[in-house]
């Protein structure tokens, strides 16, 4: 099935903002010869009485050299026809997710998902050695206890997971709850340092403001002895009810850590498709055809003469996609908010265990109609910052112009981000789980086409 887009003809200054702020993805140095200048005008919205100031910056944007159908959209138009689209229904299951009011295998009817846990996530197998409690005596700083807490939250609810100023994060609310079972001594040592008594809870991945997590894992420790993981349970639930769900809460070994002992992460990204914008441009295989063509848009005019395509074969996303399958490849291109190239810090390089895509229907909700929506899941070992939201970007751009299977390999090779799309929105992603032990390809939401 293939997906379109039409610019909205009624929002001038919508597109002329959401054109500024995709162009600040278009800020870091590049190569010369990879590249040509335009020279735009444009208006961003600063005062409170919605003035307009205008200002006149030189925009960079990427000349591909890589073969395809099409032209391939600029920031802006990747930009646009990411971010608007209908998001609510997304928003709405992710939060039906987090109640536990629906669970994902809705989404997969046709798929064939082995040994459910209770949340509709692919179970996995007895707890690992670093889950497991030892059942000698334990002494010293051995003697302390740790627990390891999964989380379910909705991320349109927080403004992500990192504790930060002033704002609703999922970690200050965490660590908030976990207060009262500080030991004596690390309380003591907060109160002279006049801080507040909170507890500590380093987590598997931060996720952004807007993303939302399935099955997040953190952990706390503490040397108080009559702590029980319903104790620890019952303080979180009772801090945002309806926005922040306690999954499970279990005693593990001290050398558990959430982020360090894990051996993969699971995503999942929910891509709204506009039935309106459908038009019967398939060839047999979900490919879209030859005679593809700009659809009736307000860019229309200025963009005819390039002959983009706005339609896209989910089918092509997923081949794209399931190229990255099995291998280690450095997804800096595909990062953002860290340096492209950086000789210290964490690796860039990333295995991508599993990648596919295919298209079905969100549930109906309180608005009452179904939602067709791509979903893309993603296990690999790592992901870099905001990597999944532009792979799905990158992925959709690349099918509409009608590149090369390959095509995502060959970016890897890129010597400047413009080369992949500005990230996708966040609303659509979601952590799913975090494995500990090894990856069982068989234990996957999309296991055909």
């Amino acid at each position: 099935m293939l997906s379109s887009f039409s610019l909205p003809r009624t929002s001038t200054s919508i597109c002329k903002h959401a054109s500024s702020i995709a162009f600040a993805f278009h800020t870091h140095q590049s190569n010369p010869n990879n590249l040509r200048h335009h020279h735009h005008h444009h208006s961003l919205l600063f005062s409170s009485s919605s003035s307009m100031e205008l200002e006149e910056n030189e925009h960079v944007h990427y000349n591909h050299t890589l073969p395809s159908d099409y032209p391939r959209w600029t920031a802006r138009e990747s930009f646009l026809f990411m971010y608007q689209r209908p998001w609510q229904p997304v928003n709405d299951f992710y939060s039906h997710l987090v109640l536990g009011s629906f669970s994902l295998p809705l989404l997969f009817p046709s798929q064939t998902l082995l040994d459910l846990n209770d949340t509709g996530i692919p179970a996995l197998s007895d707890k690992t050695e670093l889950e497991s409690v030892a059942s000698e005596d334990r002494s010293g700083r051995w003697a302390r206890l740790n627990f390891k807490i999964v989380l379910s939250y909705h991320g349109g609810s927080f403004d992500g997971w990192q504790k930060q100023p002033g704002l609703n994060t999922v970690q200050s609310v965490v660590e908030g709850s976990l207060g009262e079972f500080v030991d004596e001594k690390k309380t003591q040592l907060l109160k002279d340092k006049g801080l507040p008594i909170e507890g500590c809870a380093p987590v598997a991945g931060r996720t952004d403001k807007g993303v939302t997590g399935l099955q997040q894992v953190c952990s706390f420790y503490t040397w108080k002895k009559d702590v029980k993981p319903r104790d620890i349970e019952d303080a979180i639930n009772q801090a945002t009810p309806g926005k922040l769900r306690v999954v499970s809460v279990s005693e593990v070994s001290r050398a558990f850590h959430p982020n360090f002992s894990a051996k993969w992460r699971r995503y999942l990204y929910i891509f709204p498709l506009i039935d309106g914008g459908y038009r019967d441009q398939s060839n047999g295989n979900g490919d879209v055809c030859d005679h593809n063509e700009i659809l009736d848009s307000a860019c229309k005019y200025e963009l005819a003469s390039e002959k983009k395509s706005y339609v896209f074969s989910v089918r092509k996303v997923n081949r794209l996609l399931q190229e990255l399958e099995g291998k280690l490849l450095s997804y800096k291109m595909f990062a953002r908010d860290t340096k492209a190239s950086r000789n210290d810090g964490p690796p860039t390089e990333c295995f991508v265990y599993h990648a596919r895509a295919m298209e079905v229907r969100l549930p109906i909700t309180d608005h009452g109609e179904e939602t067709r929506v791509m979903c893309v899941e993603l296990v690999a070992n790592r992901f870099l910052r905001k990597m999944v939201r532009v792979l799905v970007a990158t992925s959709i751009r690349e099918a509409a112009a009608g590149a090369e299977d390959d095509a995502l390999l060959k970016l890897m090779d890129a010597t400047c981000r413009r080369a992949t799309a500005p990230p996708a929105p966040p609303d659509g992603l979601c952590l799913v789980d975090v494995g500990y032990d090894e990856f069982d390809p068989k234990k996957c939401f999309i296991l055909e086409e």
